[in-house]
Order: C-alpha cells, then structure tokens, then sequence
C-alpha cells in the first residue's frame, strides 16, 4: 500500500493534461477519447451488467492458477463481492469503451476475463469486432459467459486456459491474425506480463494499441512498464497510472506520455 501511495504521489507531480501534449495523434486521442464527457447510451448496459453481478449472491470456485496450468489456490467466492473487488471500476469500463470506440479495433484479444465487465467494454466498443477473452478459472469464465450472453454481448468467444499455454501456442502459428488491441489483466507479475509481450509480439501491426492494467501495482510491476517502454517496436506509450498504453506508430518518434485521465 505504501509503495502505490508513494508511487501515486510522484505520478501527480509528473502528470500533465493534453495542454502538455505536442503529438498531434496524442492529443486527439485525449480530447476526442479520454476527455469526452458525453453520455453514450451503452454507459446504461455496462451500470446494468454491473449491478446484476453485484446483485448475484451465488457462490462459485474461484481457481487460481500457477505455471503450467498447475492449481496455485481455490475458494468459495460470492459472485458480488468478486464484483466489488476484482472487476474493473465503472470510471475504467466506460474509458475501455470509450478507447474501443475510438480507434474501432477489429480483432482484440483479453487476457483475464474475470467476470465480463471489461469484456462487456470492449464488445460494446466495437459490436462488428472479433472479441477473444482468456480465463484461468473454468467457473468465473462460466459465470462472465452467461452474462455476456445475458446482455448480447454476441461477438465475444470466451475460452477456459492457462494464459501462458494459449499464448505459446498462437505464437507457433504462422496464420496468427493481428491483433489490433489487447488489454492484459490476467497476471500482475513482472515476468508473466514480459513474457506475454514477447509471446504476442509477432500479433501487432502499426496501429495495434495494447493495454496493461496495473503498471504501479509493485516495484516489479513498474520494472516491467520501464522495459515495455524502452523495447525498439515500442513508439508510443501513455501511463495513466492504472494503465500502460503502447503503440506501436512506426512512423513516430519514441516519446513517453503521463497523463491524468
């Protein structure tokens, strides 16, 4: 706790807004995305999607897994307060959006379904694109399959894996298709997060965006941030504390953003 706080503090101070910002495709991207203020009628279904997990009172086996899809620990978990505390905020579902929207990615991959609220985000985004969302946990992927299916979420295809397995496996792959955006949240430790950016480095292409959630999570984490960031495909890249933005711009010079959003 003490090191998010201190982290958080220095991300204050170094922190602009888009008045700070000279990257023309930066700058767009914060006033026409980051910043829009308006009320988008998907806003309701994603409140809506939300409330029925935080109204669901069942139980359910959550499983955590460990390297090479080797049961790290289990529990018995109220669906609502796996809700409460695991899922995305409300604030960070409507920006998923909000980005998804905006730049209208055709195939997106997510690492870390947990129950749907970030997936619901990026389907609602772009309803004509190609959604594939990895979960550990074969009962917490079933109970975010059937709310996805509850709320029309049809262009999703959830699949029940050990994320570094998947992974390997698609990076074997010629036939790969690009991935245009890819929001990662399934594993907050250094050397999962290095190792699925190298795994899915062969998947992006010019305008490919990926997400990482939590880069200040811990020292290892912000380690892992700093080596993304100095990695030669990496052009672009935007902290806004809870996530690490990069792209991939190769007609860009490399230039490193902190951002308030």
């Amino acid at each position: 706790m003490f090191f998010q706080l201190k982290a958080y503090l220095k991300f204050l101070w170094e922190s602009k807004n888009e008045h700070g910002v000279h990257s023309p495709f930066v700058f767009y991207l914060l006033t026409k995305c980051f910043y829009d203020k308006k009320t988008k009628p998907e806003y309701s279904i994603l409140n809506n999607y939300r409330k029925s997990l935080l109204e669901n009172h069942n139980f359910i086996e959550v499983t955590d897994f460990g390297a090479g899809s080797k049961v790290f620990k289990s529990n018995r978990r109220q669906i609502s307060k796996i809700a409460k505390t695991a899922g995305i905020t409300s604030k960070r579902a409507k920006l998923l959006f909000r980005v998804t929207s905006y730049l209208q990615p055709k195939n997106i991959l997510e690492i870390g379904t947990s129950l749907g609220l970030a997936t619901a985000a990026l389907s609602l985004g772009n309803p004509k694109a190609k959604v594939i969302t990895l979960e550990g946990c074969p009962e917490t992927g079933g109970t975010a399959k059937n709310q996805l299916d509850q709320f029309d979420c049809s262009n999703v295809n959830p699949i029940i894996t050990e994320f570094g397995n998947y992974l390997q496996k698609i990076s074997t792959k010629p036939e790969t298709e690009h991935f245009d955006l890819i929001y990662f949240d399934g594993n907050h430790s250094k050397q999962a997060t290095l190792d699925y950016f190298e795994l899915l480095l062969h998947t992006v292409h010019n305008d490919s965006v990926w997400i990482f959630d939590d880069i200040h999570w811990s020292k290892d984490m912000e380690e892992a941030w700093k080596i993304i960031k100095n990695h030669p495909k990496v052009k672009v890249t935007i902290d806004t504390f809870q996530w690490g933005f990069v792209f991939f711009r190769y007609e860009q010079e490399k230039e490193h953003f902190i951002i308030r959003a």
